[in-house]
């Protein structure tokens, strides 16, 4: 591709044929405002806050969609474009609610910071906001249909990235929104909760189900609360207290957890461990016993349901498993109680993820295998950086502590569990061993690694060829699956991540990710991995013991009572006034 050489504010910009006036202002240090954009999508030009001068044309262009030219002169601040950006903005905010202080994205929200930028203090067209109802009816995903500024970034990525394609533009001309397909809630559709709308969305119109004041409330009981944190936690929650993905030390978190009040503070790691242990033994009893493959993981709770909706001739594929979070629910009203000498009716178990739809899976009746609710209630890393907040505390500077026994120890497969191909990878780390009694000289499988979207591998177990694959967005399972029921490929074993990235790009996660900022994150966990003294789930001696005192071996009946489960076939059609079941 040739350079060419153009000039913006005066300044002479060498630059790449095709590349938009947007990339090449902002190579050069140029800030250019957008609302519809974002990094990691098409472009759609509809907002039109991103427009210049560029002489010659008579009327101004948007930047984001404008393609620059050998020689091109452009002006981004004269006082026509201020102007016109201003209008724009003011016209916007005419049609949106002004309750900032109460939104849930008030100082994080892409339309607050423009009007900030631009000044602007009062507004030339009168407000005008029609009053349309909350939609509440999912358990992980909520939407304020008044402050949606129909960018069409959720419909982008919930059509050409997750493929389930719940949300179209409806009516037209000034009457024009965004909802649901029919007019539904989100919890009558076939929407599988995993947020991705939500860290697409530029304003406060979709969002979790926030749900930590009911966390303050059993912290204030006689309840005894218990917390998990998921792996996907610690790299990201650094991003809400101003450091880099990764930087803020897992201690930290332990300690901010104890002061918020937290009886006992343990690691879905753990269970992760676990999960490898349980996992890995019924791949190998289906490849020796013939049982049906590919054996596909069920983590992934978003994964769970859009398989259950699109694929459920692949129900009998998924692992039986249930995800770490609901293995260290059950375990927590079972194991735990028992060992602590606790009624499980006191304890109230909460966890930390970095996902929408582990809200939606929690409330699954499936997972009450202990007698009660394995876990009562989810709280999203957004929502873990409310509580720390609220509770005035200085996490940058607290003093690490260590998590509780017995679920507190983890090696390093469970930290890659919240990378797309860290399942994959930990659970070969294991098998590899079981199977051939010999140490691996290198535990590092980085052919599943990485941030390509369908990845495949071979992997020699003692002379049997095992075949490997890991997908990341449903988008790509859908690709995948495709491909396998035709016939075109075979697997024995395939990782689906609902998410791009996998969990550390999960709904959950700071407002701001991009792909850009999920590669920082997997750098993180890797890292990490690195650093832990103990790398592979069977050598964790907290999971030796549980199955030396509680569950005897992987996929005994114990095992399988609290720590496997099953999977339900769900409509594609949903009918006006009929939800689907959680």
């Amino acid at each position: 591709m040739n350079k060419i050489t153009i000039m913006i504010d005066g300044c002479q910009v060498e630059t790449l044929e095709n590349t938009t006036i947007l990339e090449a202002a902002r190579k050069a240090g140029i800030k250019i405002p957008t609302l519809c954009y974002h990094p990691d999508q098409s472009i759609k030009a509809n907002c039109r806050i991103c427009v210049v001068e560029v002489e010659g044309m008579r009327l101004l262009q948007a930047a984001c969609s404008t393609p620059v030219a050998e020689g091109m002169v452009i002006k981004t601040n004269t006082r026509l474009v201020r102007e016109a950006r201003r209008t724009i903005l003011e016209l916007i905010l005419a049609h949106h609610p002004q309750d900032c202080l109460q939104c849930i994205r008030n100082q994080n929200c892409e339309l607050q910071t423009l009007a900030q930028r631009y000044n602007i203090r009062d507004n030339h067209f009168e407000n005008i906001v029609e009053k349309k109802p909350l939609d509440l009816t999912s358990p992980g995903v909520h939407r304020d249909p008044n402050k949606c500024i129909r960018c069409g970034r959720c419909i982008e990525v919930c059509d050409q990235v997750q493929t389930v394609s719940v949300y179209a533009k409806e009516k037209r001309g000034f009457e024009v929104g965004v909802s649901p397909v029919f007019g539904l809630g989100l919890g009558e559709v076939v929407c599988i909760n995993c947020g991705q709308c939500i860290l697409a969305c530029p304003v406060g119109a979709i969002y979790e189900n926030d749900q930590h004041n009911e966390v303050w409330e059993a912290i204030n009981s006689d309840k005894h609360v218990v917390c998990q944190i998921a792996p996907a936690i610690r790299v990201s929650l650094a991003e809400e207290f101003g450091l880099e993905s990764g930087e803020l030390e897992m201690g930290k978190i332990v300690a901010a957890l104890r002061q918020i009040g937290f009886d006992k503070v343990m690691h879905t790691n753990f269970t992760a461990d676990l999960t490898i242990m349980e996992e890995g033994h019924e791949l190998l009893d289906r490849i020796k016993n013939g049982g049906k493959l590919p054996l596909i993981t069920s983590c992934s709770p978003g994964w769970i349901k859009f398989c259950e909706h699109f694929y459920p001739d692949f129900l009998e594929n998924l692992s039986t498993c249930k995800s770490p979070q609901q293995m260290f629910g059950a375990l927590a009203k079972t194991y735990y109680a028992e060992k602590a000498g606790i009624d499980p009716a006191k304890i109230y178990s909460v966890s930390f993820m970095p996902c929408t739809a582990k809200k939606y899976e929690c409330e699954r009746p499936e997972m009450k295998s202990s007698g009660y609710k394995d876990v009562d209630v989810v709280l999203t890393t957004r929502e873990l950086a409310r509580m720390i907040t609220e509770a005035g505390i200085d996490i940058l500077h607290i003093a690490p502590e260590k998590f509780d026994p017995p679920m507190g120890l983890y090696t390093g497969a469970a930290v890659i569990f919240g990378a797309t191909g860290g399942v994959m990878e930990a659970a070969l780390r294991t098998v590899y061993e079981v199977v051939t009694g010999e140490t691996l000289k290198n535990i590092e499988f980085v052919g599943v690694r990485g941030m390509d979207g369908i990845k495949e591998a071979t992997v020699d177990l003692a002379g049997t060829e095992v075949k490997v694959a890991v997908v990341h967005t449903t988008g790509n399972a859908r690709k995948l699956l495709d491909a396998i029921r035709s016939g075109e490929k075979f697997y024995h074993f395939v990782e689906v991540m609902a998410c791009p990235g996998g969990c550390i790009g999960g709904g959950g996660q700071p407002i701001g990710t991009t792909n850009a900022r999920r590669a920082k994150r997997l750098k993180a966990l890797y890292h990490e991995d690195q650093e832990m003294p103990l790398r592979k789930s069977h050598e964790n001696p907290a999971i030796v013991q549980i199955y030396n005192e509680f569950l005897h071996q992987p996929l005994s009946h114990k095992a399988h009572e609290l720590l496997h489960t099953h999977y339900i076939k769900r409509s594609i059609y949903p009918l006006e006034g009929e939800k689907h079941p959680i």
